[in-house]
């Protein structure tokens, strides 16, 4: 392969970009040939800000002609993870949202054009499932060597718990360059590879280097989930602009409040945001404390005592004034350039799902620029 000439990439499950803008940010000299999504709305966001609209046809109709005929260097491929999630039904490769995923792997071996390189993007379970087994044999039988990894934003400075399970694959005579991680699954990658791979301080920056301006978010509609909506009429706070367009009714607090994790504009740390943020708590991301004396408030939560006062802790809760963060604040902390931006009818909460079901920019940019190291 020349060097000078630009890396000829397909996207697979292409969603909202985040593969595309890692791909940019690596700078590793490639071009997207062809971008592959179902999904409408994703194909929305994703052609506002590339102005090219994914293929939506079903990737099981592509054939071994048609895949051969891009001539592809490198295929990108971040497939569906509910059939693998701890909340899904964990049907595996029996589940049907599997089945394209699949069928790209049955389809390689037969490739006369097969990509030199192969990079998958799932969550964390993928790497204990039968189709990651398939995937990894798969690899072997057609001559990749493998590198596999349990990454998350926060081992790269930033304040986002989101752990994701990356394989990355180059087809003989390309190599790695620590080729000691061959063929092996690194849960903590070891220090030659976080060398290359990592560029972070050792503590994360704090949460509100992520935050938008109250005006920057103004007009924005807020929250738009109807039960959220009711809830906030109940307490008075419906017709608010700017953040207070994304404060919790305290209704929510009285009934879930126990579940919601709290975090403040000076933490270096928040949970994993999912696409049902907005219109349920558990599990489901984080909420913004922005009293101006959060840390006052916080220690009258009795936090780490046992029990706690639940009725106590819920006024405290009430006191924090707790926000939701915005979707463009969520954008952020997956490192999504500033340039990124919705199509105005996508409204909050399908901008919540979107992003719930995109990728850490920041991690997979590292990790490309580490696969397409060494060319030659």
């Amino acid at each position: 392969m020349e060097v000078s000439r630009p890396l000829r990439v397909l996207e697979f499950y292409s969603g909202i970009g985040g593969m595309r803008y890692a791909l940019e940010q690596a700078e590793v000299g490639a071009t997207v040939v062809e971008a592959f999504e179902i999904n409408d709305m994703a194909n929305d966001v994703y052609e506002h800000n590339f102005n090219h609209r994914p293929s939506q046809g079903n990737i099981q109709h592509l054939t071994v002609r048609k895949l051969d005929s891009y001539e592809a260097d490198a295929w990108l491929l971040s497939p569906p993870c509910q059939p693998y999630t701890r909340q899904g039904m964990q049907k595996d490769a029996e589940d049907s949202r599997a089945a394209s995923f699949l069928k790209l792997l049955e389809m390689l071996p037969f490739l006369t054009r097969p990509p030199s390189y192969l990079f998958v993007e799932n969550v964390v379970g993928f790497e204990s499932s039968v189709s990651c087994g398939i995937l990894t044999k798969t690899l072997k039988k057609s001559d990749f060597s493998i590198q596999e990894f349990i990454l998350t934003p926060l081992q790269f400075g930033i304040p986002y718990s989101r752990p994701r399970y990356f394989c990355l694959a180059k087809r003989r005579p390309f190599y790695f360059l620590h080729p000691e991680l061959d063929d092996q699954l690194t849960y903590n990658p070891v220090p030659s590879a976080c060398s290359f791979i990592q560029n972070h301080d050792p503590v994360c920056k704090v949460i509100q280097v992520y935050l938008e301006e109250d005006e920057q978010c103004a007009g924005k509609g807020g929250l738009d989930n109807a039960h959220v909506k009711k809830t906030r009429v109940k307490d008075g706070i419906e017709g608010e602009v700017g953040h207070e367009s994304f404060m919790v009714p305290n209704s929510l607090i009285d009934r879930w409040g126990d579940a919601f994790d709290v975090v403040t504009p000076y933490s270096n740390k928040c949970c994993c945001f999912t696409k049902s943020y907005g219109r349920f708590v558990k599990g489901t991301g984080s909420f913004l404390a922005t009293h101006p004396e959060t840390e006052h408030v916080l220690e009258q939560l009795d936090v780490g005592k046992t029990p706690p006062d639940a009725t106590k802790s819920k006024e405290s809760l009430k006191e924090l004034r707790l926000r939701y963060f915005t979707p463009r604040e969520i954008a952020n902390l997956h490192s999504f350039p500033k340039a990124f931006d919705f199509p105005d009818h996508i409204t909050t909460k399908q901008r919540y799902a979107l992003l719930g079901n995109s990728l850490s920019v920041a991690v997979v940019a590292s990790l490309l620029r580490y696969l397409f190291h060494n060319r030659r």
